[in-house]
């Protein structure tokens, strides 16, 4: 661009058009003088040639000329995109005000008259090329905050995409080059939960394909905006099944009550869902196990797709729990529910031998929010 290659240049570049030799021969000797590269044209065709092939910083332009004259010339640089913001001085020997005012009309930026008054002639040009700097460094500006405007765009865009495959703080985990990379193996302490609809097997087994995808559709739209709201990360999907997480990649103080809270609210969000699905004569209720407790969290997968999972004993006791737990029941073991202070309605149910645990886990369940809960 002419902006370009004129602020990457050490002398600046003014182009002189005059059909009398004589009067470029003086402004050049002039201007020459004071360390500026000059260009000359004779008519009006040649200097918007000029003006395209050398890209100017500022053009010094007599009125009267043959062919074009200047207000033509001046017209014709100021239409252009790619010249609007080239200064133009115009030159006249008219005494009156008349070349003057034309010339503004067509887009001149200054004038000077005949004969040329030599500090008048620096002063004018200095003027003008301060302009045409303030101009290059707007344009320079301009396409920097274009450029930042593309890359923010990009990021939102990335960011939508990441957000369809993965929850949104591990999405803006993923994106955020300022943080430890999440996908990296780590321990922490998390909450998890396991969401089953009871009944979907024997469902799965008579109803029709679309059935059961419009089904899962509806299940996934309902649940899924809570489980964001609670800030709980969706490690997968199974079917019928899904596995949540507090805690982690944004660490929680308080997940297990959180936890417990949006059970409560995916519960309460699929009781009148499952009295539809009743009514068109599918038994589906949903059942919750949720667990608290140490895992190893990050990605696992190989180069060509990764997945961010959590492994640990917790994850399968929660598993296990849902498993367990029938429809409309939300099953958790003593040291997840020892952390909801109460807010929170729990009953014991019983002792029960999980597979994989060498002993016996106290187990209850999730009832309701105490009357005396803020929350």
């Amino acid at each position: 661009m002419p902006g370009e290659r004129a602020i990457q240049r050490n002398k600046r570049r003014i182009l002189v058009v005059d059909d009398i030799h004589e009067n470029v021969e003086i402004l050049q000797a002039r201007l020459e003088a004071q360390g500026y590269e000059v260009v000359t044209a004779y008519d009006g065709e040649e200097a918007l040639r000029k003006v395209s092939e050398t890209s100017p910083d500022l053009v010094l332009l007599d009125v009267m000329m043959p062919k074009m004259d200047g207000f033509q010339v001046c017209r014709a640089i100021k239409s252009s995109p790619q010249t609007e913001m080239l200064p133009v001085i115009m030159v006249t020997a008219r005494t009156d005000t008349s070349d003057i005012v034309k010339g503004f009309e067509v887009g001149a930026d200054d004038y000077l008259t005949k004969p040329y008054n030599q500090q008048e002639l620096q002063a004018r040009v200095r003027s003008m090329l301060r302009i045409r700097d303030a101009h290059l460094q707007l344009e320079e500006f301009n396409r920097s905050l274009e450029e930042r405007v593309r890359q923010q765009v990009k990021e939102i865009e990335r960011m939508g995409r990441l957000r369809r495959y993965f929850s949104p703080q591990l999405a803006q985990r993923l994106l955020d080059d300022t943080r430890k990379d999440i996908m990296q193996s780590h321990r922490r302490e998390i909450t998890v939960v396991f969401l089953d609809l009871r009944g979907f097997t024997s469902f799965s087994d008579s109803a029709e394909p679309e059935e059961i995808m419009e089904v899962l559709r509806e299940f996934h739209r309902t649940v899924g905006p809570i489980i964001f709201q609670y800030h709980g990360t969706l490690e997968r999907f199974a079917g019928d099944g899904i596995m949540v997480f507090l805690g982690d990649p944004d660490p929680m103080d308080e997940h297990p009550k959180q936890a417990g809270r949006m059970a409560l609210e995916l519960q309460h969000a699929m009781e009148s869902i499952s009295r539809r699905w009743e009514k068109m004569g599918y038994h589906l209720r949903l059942g919750v196990g949720m667990a608290t407790g140490y895992a190893t969290l990050g990605g696992i997968g190989f180069e060509g797709r990764m997945d961010y999972a959590a492994i640990g004993t917790v994850t399968n006791l929660a598993a296990r729990l849902c498993k367990r737990a029938a429809g409309g029941q939300i099953l958790a073991p003593q040291k997840t529910v020892a952390r909801f202070d109460d807010q929170l309605k729990v009953r014991y149910i019983e002792d029960m031998e999980i597979e994989g645990l060498s002993r016996s886990v106290p187990v209850y369940e999730v009832l309701g929010l105490n009357n005396d809960d803020n929350g």
